[in-house]
């Protein structure tokens, strides 16, 4: 898909979303799944070598295209409601969210002590992310930058529009200054600041992640949400989405202490471990809510791909550059 065809498709998608009756709307998003899915390419696969892990040694060949055929119905309900977001009253959407322990994150910024609320691509974080300032706690993240720019363009648009201060993971092409570094530092401020800074956080997207152990093997992910919280004293809270008929599931989960080690490189390596075994827990839970339609397992990461395939196209970033954290995790 060229870079104007690409821009023209997403401003179609939120224009028509909002316009078409919501029944329809869901019924075509979930036709789009299941033709996607039927077409077995790269990204169905992977989802599959994701959810194998997930499910065990154990799954047979039909219960896993079952389970993928519901992540995937899953993944497109994801995009039908992000793209309708702009559209939908606070009312319905305080009616159509359900959150335990979220209590917890609101004392903490109240008291003026900054969060990192990590998540999985479970569920919908932009959802989340929408329903939580309209609680009156206003967030900051960070989006990957996306081909063509007037895509990426849009989506911070769109998420600034719900309330989040949006910043990029890397500088615009042209830019000085080391990638990363002034998003890292902005965070760490707003921290400072006892602000709110969510991060998606079950996918490496730099050269800065830690290996952890997660559904039995090894996997990379980010430093950035443990070291932002090591090094500004902001609690490390994990959060996990899924859905549950018409209502999306939130779950504030409870904060995950600093550990009492020597090394740096140890303490947020402990709790990026810590941060794991949460999200293996729900995803267990929930696995046709995990929307992971990319490598996250070390086995995987060097192997060749099952075919040319882009990234989620409206992520928000999984982490900042470790190096501009202070350096935790870098790769030898």
């Amino acid at each position: 898909m060229d870079a104007r065809t690409a821009t023209a498709a997403y401003a179609a998608g939120w224009r028509l979303v909002r316009e078409l009756p919501e029944g329809p709307g869901r019924a075509a998003f979930r036709s789009i799944a299941d033709r996607t899915w039927r077409r077995r390419g790269p990204g169905v696969l992977r989802l599959e070598a994701n959810l194998r892990r997930v499910a065990g040694p154990g799954i047979t060949a039909p219960q896993l295209r079952a389970l993928s055929l519901a992540g995937m119905r899953s993944y497109l309900r994801y995009y039908y409601e992000m793209f309708r977001l702009p559209a939908i009253d606070a009312a319905t959407l305080d009616a159509r969210t359900r959150a335990g322990g979220v209590e917890a994150l609101e004392a903490n910024i109240r008291s003026g002590r900054g969060v990192v609320a990590a998540l999985p691509h479970m569920g919908n974080w932009d959802h989340a992310g929408a329903w939580i300032t309209l609680r009156g706690v206003p967030l900051t993240t960070v989006a990957e930058r996306l081909r063509p720019p007037e895509v990426f363009d849009r989506f911070v648009d769109f998420r600034t529009g719900l309330g989040m201060e949006v910043l990029p993971l890397t500088p615009a092409e042209g830019a000085a200054g080391r990638p990363g570094g002034g998003t890292a530092g902005r965070l760490a401020r707003r921290l400072r600041e006892g602000r709110l800074v969510c991060l998606l956080a079950d996918r490496d997207l730099t050269a800065g992640g830690v290996e952890v152990e997660f559904f039995g093997e090894p996997a990379r992910m980010p430093a950035g949400p443990a070291a932002l919280a090591e090094r500004t004293g902001a609690a490390l809270m994990p959060v996990s989405l899924w859905y549950d008929g018409p209502l999306l599931r939130i779950e504030v989960h409870d904060e995950i202490p600093v550990p009492g080690l020597a090394d740096r490189r140890d303490r947020v390596q402990a709790m990026t471990q810590h941060l794991a075994g949460v999200f293996q827990d729900r995803i267990a839970e929930h696995p046709e809510d995990w929307h992971m339609l990319q490598r996250v397992f070390t086995a995987d990461l060097d192997a060749p791909p099952p075919g040319a395939y882009a990234p989620e196209a409206a992520p928000v970033a999984d982490s900042v550059d470790a190096a501009a954290s202070g350096g935790v995790g870098r790769r030898r």
